[in-house]
Order: structure tokens, then C-alpha cells, then sequence
């Protein structure tokens, strides 16, 4: 008798707690019938997104939701992002945070999404605004770092640093997608900035370690004399300076973008001059955060930026 009115009080307990005001709990429970958030990101192959999938791990846990992560291919894998929000369009999941392969070509399903009832957070890579406003795709917060800024701090480093004239090229990500293009418009101003460097090529490899690297190849082989480089993410750099090893190239100047630990290597090694902490974590748990926010009826910013930093030797500990 003294056992099961022990298990009476105890459950007595546990409903009135229950009841509390700020009582809840900060992560789901097994069986529990918390929110499921989809978490859709370019790809894994990229330790930037890694890292973006760990900050949205913690504010899964801290917020108390069911986080669903689904990825494409490759960064350039768009048709695949467009087929993930469609299944979850089906799934009715609670709501989707989504890094977008493309600024332009995920709207029409996110809108769908949208008018199914489903709060959407833009991070990473900005949808574009006219095309969203043109198809109805209205209050969508997006998180992200300045990419224009991050670019320019991370050009500007390597400008800086050139001796006499200098000729400089860009290797750019996805055309069309903000992001890529913000970089490229930074970076651009700060070679503007120095008098004595003339930027003497623009190609795109795509975000890609391969495709940076044989790109780089390409690029040299034109113009032998570049001794600055910038490239619009680690990976792309990470190619080059693979390359310019081969090639015996040692002169030439690289700055990447991401802070990814093999770039950090680099960077501490001499290889690669400055990166830029865009905070992939931070961007992927405010992402959560605020998709939670929007199912408890807040409003969170419609536009929120994360600090950028940039890494060089002189700042690593």
C-alpha cells in the first residue's frame, strides 16, 4: 500500500509540474509529440555545413523540437533541395529552415510550402527578394553573416600584403546564388581598393575542391603571373593551393572563406593567408531558434547577422 501511494504522489507531482508556467522541458522526450523542424542544407561534404548541423543539434535540444536534417548531393544538387522540401511539404513537418542551393529556384516550393501552413527561416544563402515578393513568399527571417564584408576583410588581407603590381583572380561560387555573388562583390572592392592590383580573371568552380583545382590550373595557365588569389569558400581554396603545390607556385597570396579546420591548418602552415569565420553553428541554432519562435507566434528580425572574423597566422592562438 506505502509503494503505490508513493507512485500516486509522485505522478501527482509530475502533472501539477507539468502544469507550470516555464516548467516545460528544454529537449523532446521519447514518445513525447514535440514540433519536427526540417533542416535542409546544401550537403554534408562540406564541413562547413557539419558544423552549421551541430548548432542546430543544440538549439533542437535546448528548444525542445524533433530536428529533421536533409541534404543534397553536392552543393549544386538544386532539383534534390526542391525534392526534400516537397517531401516535407508531404510530411507536414512543423516548420523548415533551409541553406538554399539556389537564391532563386527553391522559391516557388517554399512558397508552396508557405501556403501550406508551414513557417519557413532563410539561412546562409539569401532567397532572392524580388522573386519572393513577386510569388507572395512574404516574412521569411534570414540569418547569415556579411558576406560582402567577410569577403572584403579576407581580399583586402592579401592586397594588403602584395609588393609592387599585382595581378589578382577570383574563383567564385554557384552564380546567381547571393551569397557567391556578395562575395564576389566584396572581394572586388578591395582589390579596387589597392592601386597597384589589377584583377585579371573571375571563374567559378563551384564551391568545389576538385573542380577549384583544376579550374586553378586553367587560370594559370592563361596568366602565369597571378600572385593573388581569392576564393569564395575553403573548399575552392583548398584546390587551388593544392594546385599551386604541384605547380611549384609558391609566390601567389590565397584567401579563402569559412574557417574550416583544414583551412585553419593552412592558414597556421603559410599555405592559405587569411579565412573568414562566418559562425556556420550560430547561423544553424539561431536558424532553429527563430523557426521556433515563429510556431509560438513571435516574430523574430527579418534580418539577422552573425559577426564575421577574419583568421590570419597573427590571429591564430
Amino acid at each position: 500500500m506505502l509503494n503505490i501511494r508513493r507512485i500516486l504522489l509522485a505522478v501527482l507531482v509530475l502533472l501539477v509540474w507539468s502544469g507550470v508556467p516555464g516548467g516545460e522541458a528544454t529537449a523532446a522526450s521519447p514518445g513525447s509529440q514535440a514540433p519536427t523542424v526540417g533542416l535542409v542544407m546544401k550537403t554534408l561534404t562540406n564541413p562547413f555545413f557539419v558544423e552549421m548541423e551541430k548548432g542546430a543539434r543544440r538549439a533542437e535540444k535546448e528548444f525542445g523540437v524533433r530536428l529533421r536534417v536533409k541534404t543534397g548531393a553536392k552543393e549544386t544538387s538544386i532539383d534534390q533541395q526542391i525534392a526534400i522540401v516537397e517531401e516535407m511539404i508531404r510530411e507536414k513537418v512543423a516548420a523548415i529552415v533551409i541553406a538554399p542551393g539556389s537564391s532563386t529556384e527553391l522559391v516557388p516550393v517554399l512558397k508552396k510550402a508557405q501556403d501550406a501552413g508551414i513557417p519557413i527561416v532563410n539561412i546562409d544563402n539569401r532567397l532572392d527578394p524580388g522573386l519572393s515578393k513577386r510569388m507572395g513568399l512574404r516574412d521569411v527571417p534570414f540569418v547569415s553573416g556579411d558576406n560582402v564584408q567577410g569577403a572584403y576583410l579576407s581580399a583586402a588581407h592579401i592586397a594588403r600584403m602584395a609588393v609592387g603590381p599585382a595581378k589578382a583572380a577570383l574563383l567564385e561560387g554557384i552564380r546567381g546564388a547571393a551569397n557567391a555573388e556578395q562575395r564576389k562583390q566584396g572581394a572586388l572592392k578591395a582589390f579596387a581598393g589597392q592601386k597597384q592590383v589589377t584583377v585579371v580573371a573571375m571563374e567559378t568552380a563551384n564551391w568545389k575542391i576538385d573542380e577549384a583545382n583544376a579550374v586553378a590550373a586553367n587560370l594559370f595557365k592563361e596568366q602565369p603571373d597571378i600572385s593573388l588569389l581569392f576564393c569564395a569558400n575553403d573548399m575552392m581554396a583548398l584546390g587551388a593551393i593544392e594546385y599551386l603545390r604541384t605547380a611549384g607556385k609558391s609566390h601567389v597570396l590565397v584567401a579563402g572563406y569559412d574557417a574550416l579546420d583544414e583551412a585553419l591548418r593552412a592558414v597556421r602552415e603559410g599555405k592559405l593567408q587569411a579565412t573568414i569565420d562566418q559562425q556556420a553553428a550560430q547561423q544553424g541554432f539561431i536558424g532553429v531558434r527563430y523557426a521556433v519562435d515563429l510556431l509560438k507566434g513571435r516574430r523574430p528580425p527579418l534580418e539577422t547577422f552573425v559577426e564575421v572574423k577574419l583568421i590570419t597566422r597573427a590571429t591564430l592562438p
